[in-house]
């Protein structure tokens, strides 16, 4: 298994020398040897594409360069495991083009302003590791105070939102508001179903507001009791559930008609 590399072998600097008494000839080989060791560590990561021909390897300063961001990382709780997730979609992360001081921000952001412990920081940047290129007074800030107005605190189910800009967060508010909403219910909504900020209103939300109106023949009290309706497909589900109820003549809440399980409710309206 790849990862067990880590257990064997220990981050070190390729430049770094455990005897002063030495030869030259010595430690040269003893960096080449630290050299190989973290080139291996590096491909057990995934870091490196284990195919990457010689010639295409990094340098010894880029490979120290990948360590100390490795080591900073685990500093705040992050294990060999994770490693791969980061680099998969977060790449930059793991070249010279960052440093440990650029994403710095970003976890004291998440200890102080959201009082997120390690663990709990660790789990929201897996969740959505472009956290960590968000810029904390333009972005990250502004969008935790929008959010505390009406949402609870930010888990890992809904890490991503940190990540979005307010204007965008604040679409989703004026559209509740355009259908009806007060203010102060469509931030309840929200909050009710923060999946909400990453639906497109045009293709997603939309469609669905003018299936419940005119198909369904609901009102808007149906959509305040039960905003979750947002959240299930049209056409896997909320299409199909509904005209198998109007062949029957049966009209029940939406939260009934919507949230059972396809054995219990097919069982339940023959």
């Amino acid at each position: 298994m790849l990862l067990s590399y880590s257990l064997h072998l220990p981050i070190t600097s390729s430049y770094s020398h455990t005897s002063n008494r030495s030869p030259n000839s010595s430690g040269y080989i003893k960096f080449r040897t630290r050299y190989r060791e973290n080139l291996r560590y590096l491909r057990a990561l995934t870091i490196i594409d284990p195919k990457t021909k010689p010639e295409d390897l990094p340098l010894p300063n880029d490979v120290d360069h990948i360590i100390d961001t490795l080591t900073f990382l685990k500093s705040h709780s992050f294990s060999d495991a994770d490693i791969p997730r980061l680099k998969f979609l977060t790449p930059e992360l793991f070249t010279t083009a960052v440093v440990p001081s650029d994403v710095s921000a970003v976890f004291r952001f998440l200890a102080d302003d959201l009082a997120a412990t390690k663990s709990e920081s660790r789990d929201l940047i897996l969740r959505c590791p472009k956290l960590l290129f968000s810029h904390v007074d333009l972005c990250l800030r502004p969008t935790l105070q929008f959010l505390r107005q009406g949402l609870n605190r930010p888990t890992t189910r809904n890490a991503h939102l940190l990540n979005t800009r307010v204007d965008k967060l604040h679409a989703k508010v004026e559209f509740l508001q355009e259908l009806g909403f007060s203010y102060e219910e469509a931030v309840r909504a929200c909050a009710r179903l923060p999946a909400i900020f990453g639906y497109d209103v045009e293709n997603n939300l939309w469609p669905k507001f003018v299936y419940l109106v005119k198909e369904m023949e609901r009102d808007l009290e149906d959509l305040k009791r039960f905003p979750q309706y947002f959240g299930f497909s049209l056409k896997e589900r909320i299409v199909p559930r509904h005209l198998h109820l109007k062949k029957r003549g049966v009209r029940i809440p939406l939260n009934r008609m919507l949230m059972w399980a396809d054995p219990k409710f097919y069982a339940k309206w023959k």
